[in-house]
C-alpha cells in the first residue's frame, strides 16, 4: 500500500439496485493502482430501506469515504450523507435527487412501463430485460460479461416503482463530480454544471465501465483530483 493510498479516503461503489456489483468490480480494481482503497457495496433485499442498509453496511467505520454510484443508486446519496457524510461523491451515468423533500426512485415514463411488465407474483422483469438482448448485449464487451451482469440482475417488486427516499437538504453542497457516459443522462449532466461541479464525459453506453475500466477508472480519478 503506497503512501498516498493511506492518506486518500476510501472509494466505496454503488451498484444500481437493479444491478450488481459486477458492473463495478472492474473499474474497482483499477482504481487501485492509482493509489486508492476501493471496496463495491452489495446489492441487498428488495425495499428501499433494504438496500439503503446493505450500502451501509459496506461504508468504512473509522472514516468518511468517497461515494461512486451508478444510475439509480446516485437517488441513495442524500439518505447516506445523513448518516455518515462522504468525504466526496463522484456521480457516474446516475440519477442525481432533489435538492430536498422526496427522491422518486423511477421516474414516471419509466414507471409507467414497467407497471404492466410485473409477472403474477408481482415481480418486474431483470434490468436485462427491459430491453431487446442485442440492445443490452451492445452495452458490454463480450457474452461472458453479460452472463455475469444477468446473473446479478435483480428482480425488484413492482411496489419499488412508487417508492421514495427521503432527501436531506444541503446534500448537494458536498464535494461533488459528475462523470457522463453519452446523452442518457444529458440533463442530469447540465445540472451537475449548473451547480459549479467538476465534470468530465466519456463516449459510451450506460455500462462503459465494463467496455472500458481503464478509462472510466482514470477518469474518476481526474475528478477526485478536482473535488
Amino acid at each position: 500500500m503506497t503512501a498516498a493510498s493511506v492518506q486518500r479516503p476510501p472509494v466505496t461503489f454503488l451498484p444500481s439496485p437493479f444491478l450488481g456489483p459486477a458492473v463495478w468490480e472492474p473499474v474497482a480494481e483499477r482504481l487501485q493502482s492509482h493509489g486508492w482503497r476501493t471496496r463495491v457495496a452489495p446489492v441487498r433485499g428488495t425495499a428501499p430501506a433494504e438496500v439503503l442498509d446493505g450500502f451501509e453496511e459496506a461504508l468504512p467505520d473509522d472514516e468518511p469515504p468517497v461515494l461512486v454510484p451508478h444510475s439509480n443508486a446516485g437517488l441513495y446519496v442524500p439518505a447516506i450523507a445523513a448518516v455518515l457524510p462522504p468525504a466526496g461523491t463522484v456521480f457516474v451515468d446516475a440519477a442525481l435527487p432533489p435538492s430536498s423533500g422526496e427522491a422518486a426512485l423511477v421516474p414516471p415514463a419509466l414507471r409507467d412501463e414497467l407497471r404492466g411488465r410485473a409477472d403474477g407474483a408481482g415481480l418486474l422483469p431483470p434490468w436485462t430485460g427491459w430491453w431487446p438482448r442485442g440492445d443490452v448485449r451492445a452495452l458490454v464487451p463480450d457474452d461472458a460479461t453479460l452472463e455475469r451482469v444477468q446473473a446479478q440482475a435483480r428482480r425488484l417488486p413492482a411496489t419499488y416503482l412508487d417508492a421514495t427516499l427521503p432527501v436531506t437538504a444541503g446534500w448537494a453542497s458536498g464535494r461533488n463530480a459528475y462523470l457522463a457516459f453519452g446523452g442518457t443522462y444529458a440533463e442530469e449532466l447540465e445540472q451537475a454544471r449548473a451547480a459549479g461541479w467538476p465534470t468530465d464525459e466519456l463516449a459510451g453506453g450506460h455500462l462503459h465501465m465494463l467496455v472500458d475500466p481503464d478509462a472510466v477508472a482514470g477518469a474518476i480519478a481526474a475528478l477526485l483530483a478536482r473535488i
